[in-house]
């Protein structure tokens, strides 16, 4: 009886479990014991059906993929241009050799090569024979008409065979054999070949066409194709000794390669398909998948129509399986069935409680330990092993909390290394502004009574070139600072159209007289064609100068430095490409190689700002600047900018002399502040 205030009694999940367990084992008795050997044969059977289905879309799919594998040699092979110049040249003569060659290396029976109008002009599989009229064949007549690769299973007859290879002519030929349950047929033998063929244009450089190369394999008597089938799909299976698998190729309906055996253990060919199975196939174009004797013996069988380029249906692609073999799986399959349940009947009464004990007691700890993580508690564990389900469920737990306590130990490292890099750029902004303080008054007096001693100096004044030198200088060291402050708080390009090479050329005479470069080789390999790109001289030269100065330096002021410029394919980015013969980088240090403050120089030759300043500047540039090294070998930097332009600035031409030297100093400075890539 329920308790006072009508609440049901509280019943035990280990008391639920065993009811549970006692019930499904008396409906799956009763219910398997009624339908059990009705169901058994009935999936027996519509698994071999599926089973033959998947064998025979097998089937198709390996003859499909040596059809395209054909295709592929032919269209290669009719792009080739010792083809087309042979054929150019009017004379095949010289390339015969070859495509002998090429016929038998790749194992095709037949390649021969036709004019524009269809004539043969060469066959490789009987070079003594040509001139004969090929338009009229279903692929080379296509290839005429689409201008484009076909392929295709056909026939070819008896007489055309002959012309390609007697030996082919003499291979197709098939007597047929006289099978029972055959439709009435009055020939005496098969004398057609049927193929997989492929034809392909040859074009001349103007896309004009030069002629047709058309190449195949012959089916009849080809064994290897149904062997391959027959051991891709069943795998050399075997039952009671005998191979369960076979497959076949009809043409029409007649066997022309099989691995169907007689009583006398040779290949079926000639034999015949049975006139119900012809006339679904065949004449009404649908597949047949049933139990059907093949030869000499009950098979399971699959049968699907093979057509040709224009769809008719010339033939059969047919996979089978023993159906003794079935037959032998279904009564297995009963007695164990039948033994399966009595037993499981059994066990299962029997483990039943235990098994809801376990169950249990790792239930009642998993709530426990959620519990006390709920609470707060991240060291709490869970100690189940019960080898299932729930010990997986114990460990993904135990799993869960270390994770937690693990990234709570992360969030609060990740917290304070955030804090201390704010506070270290904090600092250096401070720094920057200071420096910048300080040493920009006395740069400006250097900078205006320089360029008023370059404007009074006179043109052919032999020191003009000198002072301009300096004056370009002077404008570089105001850079210096104001690179700092550019770092963090950096100001958009003034861009304009510039050349790339100009500017790589102009950069290289500022540095190439430095001691550094004395014993170092620069070579350039500039496209002469570059268009112009629109971007900040000054900038992009300050990249170039940080880049070239660090290759020097990691040569040690020896190797060999090469600028290489190009047009990407896309025709709208250039890629500068700056290359040494330094000591490179190591694996460990390539991914902080453009972090700011990151150096691999001795103390004091460097601020570690270089790239990554020259990774801003690119950055702004809408661009990308990658690195590829290898320790003792050398560093290679890529630098890709687009040539789009820039709105509001001018698209044409360099700037003036003195506008190109006001500018120049904006960024560039850091040239030793760099890591080393």
């Amino acid at each position: 009886m329920p308790p006072a205030g009508g609440t049901r009694p509280r019943i035990p999940i280990a008391r639920k479990l065993i009811l549970s367990y006692l019930l499904i084992i008396a409906v799956t008795m009763a219910v398997f014991g009624a339908v059990g050997m009705h169901v058994i044969g009935t999936l027996t059977v519509s698994e071999a059906q599926a089973v033959m289905k998947n064998n025979l879309n097998a089937a198709r799919e390996i003859l499909a993929g040596r059809l395209s594998r054909t295709n592929d040699i032919v269209r290669l092979t009719s792009d080739r241009f010792f083809l087309k110049e042979a054929l150019a040249a009017g004379n095949l003569a010289p390339v015969a050799t070859e495509l002998v060659r090429i016929r038998e290396m790749e194992r095709l029976d037949v390649l021969t090569v036709t004019d524009p109008s269809g004539v043969v002009l060469f066959r490789a599989s009987n070079p003594g024979d040509g001139g004969d009229d090929r338009s009229r064949d279903e692929l080379v007549a296509a290839v005429l008409h689409r201008r484009t690769p076909v392929a295709s299973i056909t026939l070819v007859p008896a007489n055309q065979l002959q012309r390609e290879s007697p030996a082919l002519a003499e291979q197709a030929r098939i007597v047929l054999v006289p099978t029972a349950k055959a439709r009435s047929r009055p020939e005496a033998e098969e004398g057609s070949g049927m193929m997989l063929m492929a034809a392909a244009p040859i074009m001349d450089a103007r896309g004009e066409l030069q002629g047709v190369l058309y190449g195949g394999v012959l089916l009849n008597r080809n064994f290897a194709i149904v062997d391959k089938i027959k051991d891709t799909v069943f795998a050399n299976l075997a039952h009671r000794g005998r191979e369960i698998g076979t497959a076949t190729i009809f043409l029409d309906d007649v066997r022309v390669t099989t691995n169907v055996r007689n009583e006398d253990g040779t290949r079926a060919v000639g034999t015949r398909i049975s006139e119900d199975v012809y006339r679904t196939v065949v004449m009404e174009g649908r597949p047949w998948i049933d139990r059907a004797f093949v030869v000499n013996d009950w098979y399971i069988t699959s049968y699907e129509p093979i057509r040709a380029l224009d769809g008719r249906i010339i033939g059969i692609l047919y996979v089978g399986m023993l159906e003794e073999r079935y037959v032998h799986m279904k009564w297995q399959t009963v007695l164990i069935f039948l033994g399966i349940t009595a037993l499981g009947a059994l066990l299962a009464s029997l483990l039943s409680y235990l098994i809801s004990r376990r169950v249990t007691e790792a239930v009642r700890e998993l709530d426990l330990a959620a519990n006390e993580l709920a609470g707060g508690n991240l060291d709490a564990i869970v100690r189940i092993s019960t080898d299932d389900e729930l010990q997986d469920l114990a460990e993904a737990f135990n799993v869960m909390t270390a994770s937690l306590k693990k990234r709570d130990e992360q969030l609060r490292d990740y917290a304070r290394m955030k804090i201390m890099e704010s506070e270290r750029l904090a600092i250096t902004g401070q720094l920057a502004a200071g420096v910048a303080h300080e040493l920009n008054n006395p740069l400006q007096g250097i900078v205006a009574y320089s360029h008023l001693i370059l404007e009074d100096m006179a043109p052919e004044d032999p020191g003009r070139a000198a002072l301009l030198k300096i004056v370009n200088q002077a404008d570089r060291c105001r850079g210096i600072v104001r690179g700092l402050l550019d770092f963090s708080r950096p100001r958009k390009p003034h861009k304009r159209a510039t050349s790339i090479n100009a500017l790589l050329n102009e950069t290289i005479s500022l540095v190439e007289h430095q001691a550094v470069f004395h014993n170092i080789a620069v070579t350039r390999n500039l496209q002469e064609d570059l268009p112009t790109a629109v971007v900040d001289p000054s900038q992009l030269q300050e990249v170039f100068i940080n880049i070239i100065i660090n290759a020097a330096e990691a040569m040690d002021g020896v190797g060999s430095l090469t600028l290489t410029t190009r047009l990407r394919s896309d025709g709208e980015t250039i890629e500068i490409r700056i290359e040494d013969t330094g000591h490179g980088v190591s694996e460990e240090d390539m991914p902080r190689l453009f972090d700011p403050f990151f150096t691999t120089k001795e103390p004091g030759h460097g601020t570690g700002l270089g790239l990554a300043i020259s990774h801003n500047i690119i950055h702004e540039h809408d661009g990308s600047i990658s690195v590829a090294s290898e320790v003792g070998k050398g560093t290679t930097f890529f630098i890709r900018i687009p040539t789009g332009s820039a709105e509001g600035e001018p698209q044409g031409g360099e700037p003036s002399e003195d506008t190109d030297n006001r500018r120049r100093g904006s960024r560039s400075g850091l040239v030793h502040s760099g890591t080393r890539a």
